[in-house]
């Protein structure tokens, strides 16, 4: 029998990955709940980062070459003042990972041995083990997490929805229900929250070839934007360009770090193509090599990353992670090449949030890849993910500090369950899912075009209709809506958004843009004509 689970605080994060996690740390000794979906570190794309942490640590580097680097990476649309916060944030918060044991590679001399990828003017990766980064630092915060008393964990549980009192301005969160797949005919609904923080990372998994794990539905997403959350950016999605191409769900990946080292991207006659394309070659900006990868295999050439020269014998011990998912594939990468595509790797867009990581809406929070602090721009830097997760949650964990310590006498929430509005059908819903992944991958994916773009809303709102109020279903393609949307209305390529039939770069659309659910939804019925005829017929007039 599943029994009540029980918060210890009114402030709830939802998400045990690296923003979650380092939030919850940095409240501390604030009581806490963290709300995780699966076990305390499984399932997380922090752990499958691989590269590091991007930081102006060395000699020759400073948080203002940093923040140019990125301004010049996000493709015309980086929040300046937001790229020098965080850049000038970033030592703090590598000596934080330090004191919660996160053991980075150092040279005899303690100096950080630092890693370079693309885009980058210098080294300026801080890594673990090469390419084991994200396991360490989860590693590490997970064990401190524990050992703190303030923070409760719920494992298992999955957010649905916020719950929300108030209309407008005045409109905020007081609690949210969540949900477990052992306990389908059940809800629970937690209350009295001052504070909530969405830390559920991206939407990967709206797509069929995908780096994040199967949970990363843009679920934070979508429960935002139901809470009336404003949502910006949402076309920018990055797919990274190497993927390694051996038929697994989600696909393992080989880091960025290896081109860094000197691996090349060749065709499958050895051709190296990227020379040809752009300046920097391999270490040309992401989205600049995905869509060489993605061009190379859609004409039949096919597409490898070569390590057998820059890397060879040396790879089980430079590259561990990369070199072991390679040899369960039955590849051996330092003597044969990677076959390598691009996959949905990171989601530029987001909820909105200013420098504290507070949304529009009153008692939220967003950190991490679920949000949209204007860091990433059209197009993220590599590396740049963990370092604004950690140094967005220390913000975000000092606002809602100082919002706690107003209140008089702090409330504890709690928990009850109760009966779902909807006994789920997993088949159906599996089935939902797949259908969506293979409409965005379609349709939504490295290139798109008009009329694919309108497609994918059609199947989405079928999808939608046939879920029947499924709430994993609803939350999703709420998701993938506000890309396609989102793409629609971006007339141009710019950074991680490519359209066929809008090939160049235009400056008048250097910006962002911004939606909400409302917004959405209108725009859904004015295209499908649901409401114009009601418009004409009172004497209205559409502009």
């Amino acid at each position: 029998m599943t029994t009540t689970p029980k918060t210890t605080a009114n402030v709830v994060i939802v998400g045990a990955g690296l923003a979650g996690l380092f939030t919850a740390l940095k409240l501390s000794p604030q009581p806490v709940t963290v709300v995780s979906g699966a076990a305390l570190g499984e399932g997380a794309s922090s752990a499958w980062a691989q590269g590091g942490i991007a930081a102006a640590v060395g000699n020759d580097d400073t948080p203002d070459a940093h923040a140019n680097d990125t301004i010049a990476a996000g493709a015309g649309i980086v929040d300046e003042g937001v790229a020098r916060l965080i850049a000038g944030d970033a030592r703090q918060r590598i000596d934080d990972l330090l004191a919660y044991d996160v053991p980075f590679d150092r040279d005899q001399d303690g100096r950080y041995v630092l890693s370079r990828e693309a885009a980058h003017s210098v080294k300026r990766v801080v890594r673990v083990q090469g390419d084991r980064a994200g396991h360490a630092i989860m590693s590490a915060l997970i064990a401190t997490v524990r050992a703190t008393p303030s923070i409760t964990i719920l494992e298992g549980y999955e957010a649905q929805e916020l719950i929300t009192s108030g209309d407008g301005p005045q409109q905020r969160v007081t609690g949210l229900y969540l949900a477990r797949a052992d306990d389908a005919a059940a809800r629970y609904k937690v209350t009295d929250l001052s504070s909530a923080v969405l830390a559920t990372g991206g939407i990967g998994a709206l797509y069929r070839l995908t780096t994040n794990p199967s949970h990363a539905r843009g679920d934070g997403l979508a429960i935002g934007a139901r809470a009336g959350a404003i949502v910006s950016d949402a076309e920018f999605v990055q797919f990274h360009p190497t993927a390694i191409d051996v038929e697994q769900d989600p696909a393992p990946l080989a880091t960025e770090a290896l081109r860094g080292e000197g691996a090349t991207l060749v065709d499958a006659s050895g051709r190296r193509f990227m020379v040809d394309i752009h300046k920097d070659a391999e270490l040309a900006p992401r989205d600049i090599v995905a869509r060489a990868v993605h061009n190379q295999i859609a004409t039949g050439n096919g597409c490898f990353l070569d390590c057998t020269q820059a890397i060879g014998q040396e790879f089980a011990n430079r590259f561990p992670t990369v070199y072991r998912r390679c040899m369960e594939a039955g590849i051996d990468p330092s003597i044969e090449p990677i076959p390598v595509a691009p996959a949905e790797h990171y989601h530029m867009g987001g909820l909105r949030t200013d420098a504290s990581g507070r949304t529009n809406v009153d008692g939220l929070w967003a950190v991490g890849e679920v949000a949209a602090t204007g860091l990433h721009g059209a197009n993220r830097l590599a590396s740049n993910s963990l370092l604004e997760a950690v140094v967005m949650a220390a913000r975000a964990a000092d606002d809602i500090a100082k919002t706690v310590s107003s209140d008089t006498q702090p409330t504890t929430g709690t928990v009850s369950r109760e009966r779902s509005t909807h006994l789920p059908d997993f088949g159906a819903r599996a089935a939902g899912l797949a259908m969506i992944r293979e409409t965005m991958s379609s349709n939504a994916g490295v290139e798109r075009d008009d009329a694919r773009l309108r497609q994918a809303l059609a199947t989405l709102k079928d999808i939608a209709e046939a879920g029947h109020g499924d709430p994993v279903i609803e939350n999703a393609t709420i998701a993938a809506r506000f890309i396609v949307e989102a793409a629609l209305r971006r007339r141009e390529s710019r950074g991680g958004h490519a359209r066929t039939d809008y090939p160049d770069t235009d400056p008048e659309q250097a910006r962002s843009r911004t939606m909400t659910l409302a917004g959405l939804t209108l725009r859904d019925s004015l295209a499908s004509g649901e409401l114009f005829s009601e418009i004409t017929a009172g004497g209205g007039t559409l502009h």
